[in-house]
């Protein structure tokens, strides 16, 4: 059984991306609801505060950004 990867709130955009390449996909997804490029406006702030800011889940963010680091989220 493979142990899933652990994304906190605290962790900063960079810090998800730097370690997961593949959750670029998952910000880029957001980019719309946010209505900025995550990846270029909140790079180095952590997740909570870039979900605050923009309005977006928390929780539905690191699950998407968990998911897509384990292997399973969507191409």
């Amino acid at each position: 059984m493979v142990d899933k990867p652990a994304i906190l709130p605290d962790m900063s955009v960079l810090d998800v991306v730097s370690r997961y390449r593949q959750t670029e996909r998952v910000f880029r997804r957001y980019d719309e609801q946010a209505g900025v490029c995550l990846c270029c406006r909140a790079l180095f702030d952590p997740l909570g505060k870039v979900a605050r800011r923009y309005g977006l889940d928390l929780d539905g963010l690191i699950a998407d950004l968990e998911e897509a680091a384990s292997g399973n989220g969507p191409s």
